[in-house]
């Protein structure tokens, strides 16, 4: 009983898919610094600015929400 409004954005598909890359690969350096293989020194410093990507990347998709 209302309307539906789907937007294409390709640009914002295209942030999406690789903030999912980048966590990814975050994640896949943390598991090799916990088993010793790299070092561990760069990692926190990598997530706080992947979490500050992603913060800002919400805060896009929330002003791109159709709001009647």
């Amino acid at each position: 009983d209302g309307y539906v409004v789907k937007l294409d954005l390709p640009e914002l598909k295209e942030l999406v898919s690789l903030m999912r890359y980048s966590s990814n690969n975050l994640n896949q350096l943390t598991v090799l610094a916990n088993m010793g293989r790299i070092n561990a020194t760069g990692l926190s410093r990598a997530a706080e600015e992947l979490a500050g990507v992603s913060a800002a990347l919400r805060e896009l998709q929330e002003r791109r929400r159709w709001r009647p």
